[in-house]
């Protein structure tokens, strides 16, 4: 995968320029050109509320709360920062998210809660989708091309969902881990029974908290997709947002398909330049539009980065203050 990932990085890179050559760079400048660092600041605030509720959505996923919101938030920032940077994909950055609250959270509860968090941010994506399908159905003019490429990234994503859902529910993890031991691969399973018998007790106990989960992630999704209204608010593209709706919900469904192309680069700026123009505007806003995202995302990522150092260096002093009196 680190072999395999600055590959696509590269061709990402490469589609990305194409893209920029074959549209030209006037109609794309002309359209980044209504962009004003005023409002470039405004852009970049929606990221914040959705990010506060997908950390309310992470929270749910603890059968209890445990850890404060703002050592969860931090995290949540930072884990997100390195799923989009390193070359595990959004594997790495869960892991992070884990070990940044073990101060207040032992790893036999916050594995099980990022995996269900990332259960139940995808499940909220999949009825997000879903909407986004009924509106370019029955409410805008969209070419029947963006419609069966939405309703088949739709499908692929219930049975991924639903397959993952399934692993979690019939315990296959402790099963493996037995087998594992059998080879001797692994000495000690009792770590893969806890995170086993972690997950299905909450699936069969946690039925509030677990909906709690549902809803706050399905409010991040309409809140990403009140970003994608002020950006094109501030683009000076004439939008509903019913459109910006349409235009999030395709450009989650590109995300999710392309997880394993680093920041879905090349990927998600040729599906905006063909739902732009299929929505009845210019290629050139299009790109320009995926631009602009692109640019409130790496002020994210630094913003991320930020609170994995500050974390850190905290949660080291903490350490030397704990060993200082013993020495």
């Amino acid at each position: 995968m680190r072999i395999v990932r600055p590959i696509l990085l590269f061709l990402g890179i490469v589609l990305v320029g194409i893209l920029v050559y074959l549209i030209g760079g006037g109609p794309i400048l002309d359209t980044l050109g209504q962009l004003t660092w005023w409002q470039f600041v405004i852009v970049c605030l929606p990221y914040a509320l959705g990010m506060v509720a997908d950390t309310l959505g992470w929270r749910f996923a603890f059968a209890r709360d445990r850890a404060p919101f703002l050592r969860l938030f931090g995290a949540r920032l930072a884990g997100e920062a390195l799923n989009v940077t390193t070359a595990v994909g959004s594997v790495g950055g869960e892991a992070v998210k884990a070990w940044l609250v073990r101060q207040d959270v032992s790893y036999e509860e916050s594995v099980p809660a990022v995996i269900i968090a990332k259960t139940t941010i995808t499940c909220a994506q999949v009825l997000f989708l879903l909407l986004g399908i009924a509106l370019a159905w029955t409410v805008l003019s969209v070419d029947s091309r963006i419609l069966h490429g939405m309703f088949w990234m739709f499908v692929v994503e219930v049975i991924a969902v639903g397959g993952f859902i399934g692993v979690q529910v019939a315990g296959p993890v402790q099963r493996g881990g037995k087998l594992l031991a059998c080879f001797g691969v692994v000495k000690d399973t009792s770590g893969v029974e806890k995170l086993d018998e972690a997950l299905r007790s909450y699936y069969r106990h946690e039925w509030g908290r677990l909906s709690l989960s549902l809803g706050f992630h399905l409010l991040g999704w309409f809140l990403n997709a009140a970003e994608t209204f002020v950006v094109l608010w501030a683009l000076g593209i004439d939008a509903s947002p019913l459109t910006a709706m349409v235009i999030e919900a395709l450009g989650s469904a590109v995300r999710f398909a392309t997880f394993f192309v680093p920041a879905s680069l090349g990927t998600l700026e040729g599906a905006y330049t063909g739902a732009f123009v299929a929505l009845g505007f210019s290629a050139g806003a299009g790109l320009a539009f995926s631009f602009a995202r692109r640019a409130r995302q790496a002020v994210w990522i630094v913003v991320g980065l930020i609170a994995l150092v500050a974390m850190r260096w905290r949660a080291t002093r903490a350490q030397d203050r704990l060993r200082s009196p013993a020495s």
